[in-house]
């Protein structure tokens, strides 16, 4: 028997029950571990944080157990991302990135990864299938993925792409944020590894930096650990204890999150102010048929275009619970006008919106009191 999201997202790298000890076990707050009389690591015994900590076991087995792999927690999104990259691909080495994914990542590659010798091909999300198709995977030694890509929210098919990469000799690693794991397995779906960033909707609550690359090979597990081992991008015991505490609510969080989404797409198309819409879960969008086909649940992320910037300032002056931040996910619904960040090329007036958990109701008479303001 299998397991319902709500029981994973709870029970999930939980210990077996002890009378007398908690339910969830509390942080352990400690850098070095005595060694005794023993050598380092004897019998597994812990020695130092960064290499080995009990509350990080914790939150990678609960998150491995979701992705359906073994878990390596990082400090933020992008440390696990990196990880990913630079445990398998050196200098003469070509990688493909999402030209169309988060620009942090479009970064990594132009302003890092290029400086370590390593050729950068960036190919948009919707394009990517087609290029593996048609040969450009060859010597190519590592493809990522970002499905539903950020901000533009394109899909692509997984198991298709992990399939020609795996004929060409490259490995892939899938950006699996926007998705989380309850909404999308890509290792199950053929990916070397899944990495995400559980700062957004993983954690969900706006108040920690996490991230972390999930593998079913035990060999890439023990390169991305050495790599995390002496990089130090390690998280600390306090953030991971959180991590796992506030991941026992995701199913919960994204059941809400999907339904306000739903509405508020339904809202947004009978605008006239507002153009582009896109939700993957909408019927009509473009990404409609594959999400539905590869993605095991909807989330809480939409984005649309406004006239200009103008027009997202008049917007959020007359909403009482939409809030202007970055970032995703979270309790909070948000609206992130995100040229004002400079890294993707979108117009001045596109936004995404996080949907949180706030009743839905409210959510939608409060933004059609904003959206009525732009008349």
């Amino acid at each position: 028997m299998t397991d319902g999201d709500g029981t994973r997202s709870v029970r999930a790298g939980e210990h077996p029950a002890v009378p007398g000890a908690p339910l969830r076990p509390s942080p352990v707050f400690a850098a070095p571990f005595h060694l005794g009389d023993l050598p380092p690591r004897a019998g597994g015994a812990d020695a130092y944080a960064r290499t080995e900590q009990p509350s990080l076991r914790d939150f990678e087995a609960a998150v491995g157990e979701l992705d359906g792999g073994r878990c390596l927690s990082f400090a933020t999104g992008m440390a696990a991302l990196t990880a990913a990259v630079l445990s398998c691909a050196g200098s003469g080495d070509r990688v493909v990135l999402p030209s169309d994914g988060y620009y942090a990542t479009r970064l990594l590659g132009a302003q890092e990864l290029t400086r370590f010798g390593i050729e950068v091909v960036q190919v948009p999300t919707p394009e990517i299938e087609r290029f593996a198709a048609d040969g450009g995977l060859d010597g190519v030694r590592l493809v990522l993925l970002e499905t539903p890509s950020n901000p533009l929210l394109d899909v692509c098919d997984i198991a298709a792409v992990t399939a020609a990469a795996r004929a060409a000799g490259a490995l892939v690693a899938v950006d699996n944020t926007t998705a989380t794991p309850l909404g999308q397995r890509p290792l199950a779906l053929g990916a070397d590894m899944t990495v995400g960033s559980d700062t957004k909707a993983l954690t969900g609550h706006s108040d920690l930096l996490l991230g972390h690359v999930s593998v079913t090979d035990d060999e890439l597990h023990a390169r991305l650990k050495g790599f995390r081992d002496r990089t130090g991008s390690t998280p600390g015991p306090f953030e991971a204890w959180l991590g796992h505490r506030s991941m026992s609510t995701l199913d919960l969080r994204l059941a809400r999150q999907a339904a306000n989404a739903a509405a508020v797409a339904e809202l947004l198309a009978s605008s006239p102010a507002v153009t582009g819409l896109r939700w993957p879960w909408r019927a009509g969008d473009s990404s409609y048929e594959l999400a539905s086909r590869q993605m095991l649940r909807p989330n809480g992320v939409l984005s649309c275009e406004l006239a200009d910037e103008d027009a997202v300032a008049r917007l959020l002056g007359a909403s009482r619970l939409w809030a202007a931040a970055t970032s995703f996910g979270g309790v909070h619904s948000t609206i992130d006008r995100r040229a004002q960040w400079g890294g993707d090329a979108v117009a001045p007036g596109f936004v995404r919106l996080s949907c949180g958990i706030e009743d839905t109701a409210d959510l939608v008479a409060d933004l059609s009191v904003a959206l009525a303001a732009l008349d």
